[in-house]
């Protein structure tokens, strides 16, 4: 038993056996953990100076749209142009960015104008970056060691949010705002010094030989999804569960740990916690595996587990029932989002996939701000438990219906 056990724990880590892919890593969890001091800085910092919720929210709507908008011109640049000079470009100029944030905070001449403008340059060219960071991958590993690193990309993620919050209150309790904005700047340095790294690979420095437009490229890639009906079926289905599933869960939780679960801020904080937790372990096991199977069944039935946890949420049920459902929903969410990236990589050709990836994350997300404004509203009128009840009952109706396709539930 423990050897198994063993084996597993190093079937984990087997995607970081490559160089490549170990200096990519490594780049990213560190660059993650700048994002997280650096985001709490800047709520921080506009708090200080504005004293306005709008204002932050003014700030973080201007890195978003641009990001939004501009992610399907990423997605040609990432399959038209090497992918590691895209990501080291894009890592230079956003730390370049947030340099000249932590100097003007340093010498008191940042206003809240100039941090609008500098995150709506930060969004933009993070809109070029995440598409190749996405399809970069297949490119630097053998496909059975994917699961393992997208399993290890979510764990950096969770460990950034975890740990980055409490390293940033005693950053900017000792330093000030500057200090936290200034190492996340070197964050993005290190990042590029391993990008460097990794563009020692000769493969990775060729650019695509297509010699048609950006505009038929995208076209193109939207030809890919519009002809796959798992595909566009799927990405369907998580931009309108951007507005029943997402919006309830992100905007919505707060008011019913207080009005329903009759909890404070440290229940919320402990329902975060276990959400963290559910992620962590659904991500320890998936990347144990090296090949899922029956990948339909496997996406949908944790979307479905999702809608079952949220249905519970509205519920007239215990808190620690509430922290079950907490946990579970983070395992759902967490293996959608794992086995369904993994099945991208896999299932779409390598020269295609920028686009695909960047087409997903439009799709899947457009409606997202408009989740949240709805669900607050509606908790406003009909409460927060009835909202998660519809809300997962919807979901769960709509995820059934995808089902109905042949495309969906042969998808192995």
């Amino acid at each position: 038993m423990t050897s198994k056990a063993s084996t597993r724990s190093l079937a984990l880590f087997r995607s970081l056996s490559h160089r490549s892919f170990a200096l990519l890593w490594s780049g990213q969890t560190i660059s993650r953990l700048g994002d997280s001091l650096y985001s709490i800085a800047l709520a921080w910092w506009v708090l200080q100076q504005t004293g306005s919720a709008a204002a932050m929210g003014l700030v973080l709507i201007a890195a978003n749209i641009p990001q939004l908008l501009l992610s399907l011109v990423g997605g040609v640049a990432a399959d038209r142009f090497p992918r590691v000079a895209v990501m080291l470009a894009a890592d230079l100029l956003r730390g370049l960015v947030v340099a000249l944030v932590a100097l003007g905070a340093q010498f008191h001449l940042l206003a809240l104008w100039q941090l609008v403008g500098m995150s709506g340059i930060f969004g933009l060219v993070s809109a070029f970056f995440y598409p190749a960071y996405s399809a970069i991958i297949p490119e630097l590993l053998p496909s059975e060691a994917l699961p393992s690193a997208n399993s290890m990309r979510h764990l950096s993620l969770r460990f950034a949010g975890i740990v980055g919050p409490a390293l940033a209150g005693a950053v900017v309790a000792a330093g000030g705002t500057t200090v936290a904005f200034a190492l996340d700047a070197v964050s993005f340095l290190v990042s590029a010094l391993c990008l460097a790294g990794v563009a020692r690979l000769p493969a990775l420095r060729k650019a695509s030989l297509r010699t048609g437009s950006a505009l038929a490229d995208l076209g193109d890639g939207l030809h890919v999804v519009f002809s796959t009906p798992w595909l566009w079926i799927t990405i369907a289905v998580a931009g309108i569960t951007g507005i029943t599933l997402e919006g309830p869960l992100e905007a919505v939780m707060p008011l019913l740990v207080r009005e329903h679960l009759h909890q404070g801020v440290a229940g919320y904080a402990l329902l975060q916690t276990l959400e963290s937790a559910g992620a962590v372990l659904a991500a320890v096991a998936l990347g144990s595996i090296s090949r899922y199977r029956h990948r339909g069944a496997l996406i949908y039935g944790a979307w479905l587990l999702a809608c079952l946890a949220m249905v519970i949420f509205g519920l007239p049920i215990p808190f620690a029932i509430a922290g079950a459902a907490a946990a579970t929903s983070g395992a759902a969410i967490a293996t959608l989002g794992l086995v369904w990236l993994n099945t991208l990589q896999e299932r779409i050709p390598t020269d295609q996939l920028g686009r695909v990836s960047s087409v997903d994350v439009l799709g899947s997300y457009a409606l997202s701000s408009a989740g949240f404004g709805l669900a607050g509203f509606a908790a406003d009128h009909i409460g927060a438990a009835s909202v998660f009840l519809a809300g997962g009952l919807a979901s769960a109706v709509l995820i059934a219906l995808a089902l109905l396709s042949r495309s969906v539930r042969d998808l192995d």
